[in-house]
């Protein structure tokens, strides 16, 4: 069997958002659907999978009864059900920077243009993920911030960057959402061109050739497929250690410091 991996967020005016952790569970329940949705007043965030029919019978219940407006997703797919459970969660934040941004956004690249806009060398590549994810894949030339969460990165940039608010800034994550955030607290910050990739490097993978591409690697993924690639198919090489959560190469693997189910070279101690 075929599962669709459903990888979607959406902003928008939604206070009564508690009221509806119960409603949603039993819908994803009965439609057999596994993964992540969370919940919070500025909208949804959530990584889901299921079968053809169910993913699309639920996307078109959560738009016509909850968002109530168009609503974007982005679609892999997976030989086995990648997530063991079915979570519904009530957030502060659908992702949570821990400083406050206003209402401003970067500027969205299709991933046609990307290519363009990063080549540039005028311009600042910034991965705006953790470095447990850098470490599978990324975009030539990008900066890795060695960031361990999203609240450190702010504090990066004003250490790194801050010399950097007139140039161009390229941000890219892994569907879209850190970097919807993030570019409205560099703008808020006083920089003055900021873009980001529309639809993450997922949406990047799944729409330019491998022969365009420039990014190298693989892309984290937060389920069992650890890791897609060009055309979003599943990672046959990457795996994750069940001790820590990071995300393992096959050198790795290979390091003496590699106890399978138990500890790899970033948690060893």
């Amino acid at each position: 069997m075929t599962f669709v991996v459903a990888t979607f967020y959406h902003f928008f005016d939604f206070p009564h958002f508690a009221e509806l952790k119960q409603p949603l569970k039993a819908e994803l329940t009965r439609l057999g659907i596994k993964g992540s949705l969370l919940l919070a007043d500025e909208g949804v965030n959530a990584t889901l999978s299921g079968t053809r029919e169910a993913i699309d019978l639920f996307l078109t219940y959560l738009q016509v009864n909850v968002i109530k407006e168009k609503m974007e997703h982005k679609e892999s797919f997976s030989d086995s059900q990648p997530f063991k459970r079915t979570k519904v969660r009530l957030k502060k934040e659908t992702i949570s920077l821990g400083e406050p941004v206003g209402t401003k956004r970067g500027e969205y690249i299709e991933p046609k243009d990307w290519n363009a806009l990063i080549a540039d060398p005028d311009t600042i590549i910034l991965d705006t993920r953790n470095s447990y994810e850098v470490h599978l894949g990324t975009f030539k030339n990008a900066i890795d911030p060695k960031t361990q969460n999203f609240k450190q990165l702010p504090d990066f940039v004003r250490h790194t960057l801050s010399d950097a608010k007139h140039k161009k800034i390229a941000t890219f994550c892994t569907g879209g959402i850190r970097c919807e955030k993030f570019t409205g607290w560099m703008l808020d910050q006083g920089f003055e061109h900021v873009y980001h990739l529309k639809g993450g490097i997922l949406k990047y993978l799944e729409e330019i050739p491998e022969a365009q591409s420039r990014w190298h690697g693989e892309c984290y993924v937060f389920d069992e497929r650890v890791a897609v690639g060009h055309g979003l198919k599943a990672s046959q090489s990457a795996s994750m250690c069940r001790a820590c959560g990071h995300a393992l190469t096959p050198e790795d693997r290979s390091s003496p410091l590699y106890v399978e189910n138990t500890a790899c070279p970033y948690c060893e101690n």
